[in-house]
């Protein structure tokens, strides 16, 4: 039987995976994450600050950020995620909370909860979170290219 073990690393390789920045400050929380969302095929980056997190978007372009809920101060997570959203490739935000309680979480306006214990939907919500983008990217293209036409 032949080996295709190389062939598969190769393709992998090949393929451009969307990038995922993960911030958590509970070493435990943000390597679990990190494994789930590896596994689930995304190129993930970690960061267990606010500072770390603001230079790899200075950085880097990603497609999705990810932070914890209970940042440094509560205010932070959505002040983060504030800051990628307004990053020129604009990526998809989400708060994630290892938390039972996320009612905190549901009063930050347009933020999308994710629990991490509900591992059975996280990769899911992850994907539709990307997708959503791609939507809205080619949605604006559109319009764009729309007014640019000559009249």
């Amino acid at each position: 039987m032949k080996n295709t073990a190389p062939y598969r690393r190769d393709c992998r390789r090949n393929l451009e995976l969307a990038r995922v920045l993960l911030v958590d400050d509970e070493l435990a929380s943000r390597l679990t994450l990190q494994t789930l969302l590896e596994a689930g095929g995304y190129s993930v980056d970690v960061a267990a600050s606010a500072a770390e997190a603001l230079g790899k978007l200075d950085e880097q372009e990603y497609q999705l950020v990810l932070s914890d809920l209970r940042r440094e101060a509560p205010e932070t997570g959505p002040k983060l995620l504030a800051y990628a959203r307004a990053k020129a490739y604009r990526p998809a935000t989400a708060l994630v909370t290892a938390y039972q309680d996320s009612r905190s979480c549901m009063q930050v306006e347009q933020e999308l909860s994710i629990q991490a214990e509900d591992v059975v939907n996280l990769l899911s919500k992850v994907a539709y979170l990307i997708g959503l983008r791609a939507t809205r990217r080619s949605g604006r293209a559109l319009r764009l290219a729309a007014r640019l036409q000559p009249a």
